[in-house]
Parts: C-alpha cells; structure tokens; sequence
C-alpha cells in the first residue's frame, strides 16, 4: 500500500508541476501586461518592476493552485484508467476510497495553505502594492523642465528658471490666487524633497508677495517650505484582522472573503468530483475528461460569483454543502454503483 501511495501522488506531483507552470506562465504574463499600463503614468526601473511582481505574487499563486491541483489530480487518476491499472487495482479488492484517502492529505494541506495566503499574506502585499504605486504616482506628479509654463505644484503655479543635474532648481516662480488675495513666491533656488510619498518644495534666498484690495506685504527669507501638496494616499498595514474588518471598501472585501473562502476549499471539496471524473473503463466508455473538468470549474466559480448579491455569508455553507452533496452522489452512481 505504501508503494501504491508513493507511485499515485509521484504521478500527481508531475502533473502538477506541469500543469501549474503552465498555469502561472499565463497568469504573469497577464500581471505583466497590466503592469505595462503603469509605465504609461509612471517611470518604473527593473528593480520596481520586480518588486510589484513580489507583491503580486500572493495572488497569482492563490488563484492559480487550487485549478491546477483539481485538473492534476483528476489526470493522475485517469492515467490509472487509462494504463487499466485502475481496474488490477479493484480487481485485488483495494477499495476507491483509498484513492480518496491518498488525495485527502495534500488538498487539506493545499486548502489550509490558500487560506492562511488570503487572510494574511494577500492583504499584506496589497497594501504595500498600493502604498509603492501612490508613491511613484507622486513622485510623477511632480515631473518639472526648465523655461516652460504650466506645471503645477499643488494649488501653486509654478515657473522653473533652470534645472541642474543634481535634481536643484534656479529662478523659481510660485503664483496662488484665490478670492481674498494673491501670493507671489520667487526664489534663487530650490530643491524637491520626497518624504514618504510627501513632497516638500524647498524655497531658498528669496522674496514672496502678498496683496489684496487692503493690503500690500513683502517677505524675505533664507528657507521656506512649501508643505503638503501632491500628498500620496499612503496605507499602513496594521494587521490581517483589522484589514478585514475595516469599513472602508466593505463590500469589496466582504465580497473578497466569500470568493476566497469557497476558492481555498475546492481542492478539499471536490474529492469526490475528482474519482468520478478520473475514474473511467475506457473499453466502454467515451471519457470527455476534458469537457468535465471545464464545465466543474465554470459551474464552482460560476456559483461562487453568481449567488453573492442574493446570500452574502450564507453562499459559503451553501455552495459547500450542495458541492458536496451533488459530487457525493455523482461518485455514488458512477463509482461506487460498479466497483
């Protein structure tokens, strides 16, 4: 028996390996060209490129494992039908429920894993993924050349004289108008300082003006700080427990956690599913395997998506237990009905 586990989930093993680099070829091809849109607003080094993909990586993992897991697992066992070693196995009397016995262990593990991804590795990474792309955002927001009109620093007008290569400006300008009065801002020179996605407009050696219909005043400083514009939204990530259950976004998350749930528990699930599909007497049988494992994953994810808006928390239990249920007594009529 021993033999006989060790050669099952050996043939498992290589299938999913197989299948899942597939899988996660496509999958980082596709966050690939998403990140290709990102250059369009952003400047973003191979380095930057790389680490976004880190933080990405949670959830192309998360969302490509349990897929690759149920198409592995019922190919192995086809295999076994297919060689008609399927059939020496229950003709020495070993039962299909061994079969079961031997996959039970690694979708439990596999399960177990994608929950403790999507409740704290995911949100983790996705709040570092956001807080990285509004720092660069900031950082792209405030793209100056010299001798051109029109940029803009906050709620500041903004004239570069000359620009350095040490990243200093010569000869600024800064203009802000509102109802009551208007500032006049020039400086010899003048430096941007990020902080944290906060960027800072270091004034140095210069005057500023301030009139109204009241009055006229005038300034002279040494340094002055322009604060508080193009400010980054920046996230801290405290815990998984107070990610989830923040108000912000809820019915994105809430909608998150049901799909998550249901998505991790569909290799433990679907066990009986698995047997039914891979277990075939190919003399006598046209197997559309293939057709099978499409319509299952549609009909799950379809289930999952499809009855949020009208069950909300309840669609977990529900489309568990009607899984179960239904795969149950599809294995029953055409499993264990023969063998």
């Amino acid at each position: 028996m021993h033999k006989l586990q060790k050669y099952i989930i050996s043939n498992l093993s290589i299938l999913f390996i197989s299948i899942f680099s597939a899988l996660f070829t496509i999958a980082s091809v596709i966050f690939l060209i998403k990140l290709a849109t990102f250059t369009a607003v952003i400047q973003l080094s191979i380095w930057e490129m790389t680490k976004l993909y880190i933080f990405v990586l949670p959830e192309i993992l998360f969302y490509t494992l349990p897929i690759t897991f149920f198409i592995a697992a019922t190919l192995s066992i086809f295999r076994l039908s297919n060689d008609n070693e399927i059939i020496v196995l229950f003709s020495l009397g070993i039962h299909p429920k061994f079969l079961l016995r031997i996959l039970f262990k690694p979708a439990l593990f596999l399960s177990i894993l994608l929950l403790v991804n999507y409740l704290i590795i995911v949100p983790k990474a996705r709040v570092l993924s956001q807080g990285f792309i509004s720092y660069k955002k900031s950082e792209a927001k405030f793209n100056l050349s010299a001798s051109e009109f029109g940029h803009k620093f906050g709620k500041w007008l903004l004239y570069i004289g000359e620009s350095s290569n040490d990243g200093t400006y010569g000869n600024v300008f800064l203009f802000n108008k509102n109802n009551k009065e208007e500032i006049l801002i020039g400086a010899k020179k003048a430096e941007v300082i990020n902080e944290g996605g906060l960027l800072r407009l270091k004034l140095q050696n210069g005057e500023g003006y301030s009139y109204s219909n009241e009055s006229f005043s005038q300034i002279n400083f040494e340094t002055m700080y322009i604060n508080d514009t193009l400010k980054a939204k920046s996230k801290k990530f405290t815990s998984p427990l107070k990610y989830w259950q923040s108000k912000k976004r809820k019915a994105s998350r809430t909608r998150m956690i049901i799909t998550n749930t249901l998505i991790s528990i569909f290799p433990l699930i679907s066990l009986f599913l698995v047997a039914a599909i891979g277990i075939v007497h190919v003399r006598h049988q046209k197997a559309k395997i293939y057709l099978y494992l499409f319509l299952s994953i549609v009909l799950y994810y379809g289930a999952t998506l499809g009855l949020q808006s009208l069950l909300v928390f309840y669609t977990i239990p529900i489309v568990a237990i009607t899984w179960l249920i239904v795969t149950y007594m599809i294995y029953k009529k055409t499993i264990l009905a023969r063998f």
